[in-house]
């Protein structure tokens, strides 16, 4: 008899669209965004942010990182690219939201597990590490030893089975 479990890295998009309507209605009232023409929109796992100035974009992503933490929404599934001048002096960024497990942290997790030297496999399925073995208390000790290490991503643990 064998069980396993998968790792995974998941975003849940719609509390990603509740933050980003917080955030456009915190704009629309706070006096420092007056006549600003700044916005942010998601466009699948991209949101696209738009702002006056450098100062305003710092604050529009402070803004959407504290909406994003209060709907439970891991900041470290998020990658800012640089900043970059737009149109008519205004700033563009643009944050990908890391949905999965990219394939080096994958490497590692294996590669971490594997060392542990407990009597379990993993493997790496497109994005996610299946982690297989005999013992359900070896599965929880992976748990809790990946739980411990910080891979920069949030994990999350599912699709349990027992065979």
């Amino acid at each position: 008899m064998s069980s396993s479990f998968d790792v995974v890295s998941e975003v849940n998009l719609a509390e990603v669209d509740n933050a980003i309507n917080q955030v456009k209605k915190e704009i629309a009232q706070r006096f420092d965004f007056k006549n600003s023409k700044s916005d942010l929109n998601r466009d699948d796992v991209k949101i696209n942010m738009v702002s006056d100035d450098e100062y305003k974009m710092k604050s529009l992503i402070e803004i959407l990182k504290d909406k994003l933490v209060k709907r439970k929404v891991h900041i470290n599934s998020l990658r800012f690219g640089k900043l970059e001048s737009a149109l008519a002096g205004t700033v563009r960024q643009s944050v990908d939201i890391v949905c999965g497990i990219e394939v080096d942290i994958a490497r590692e997790m294996v590669k971490d597990i594997k060392n542990l030297k407990i009597k379990v496999q993993a493997s790496i399925q497109e994005k996610q590490v299946r982690v297989s073995g005999k013992s359900r208390d070896d599965l929880q000790g992976v748990i809790q030893f990946l739980k411990s290490k910080d891979y920069k991503i949030p994990l999350q643990f599912t699709n349990y089975r027992e065979n």
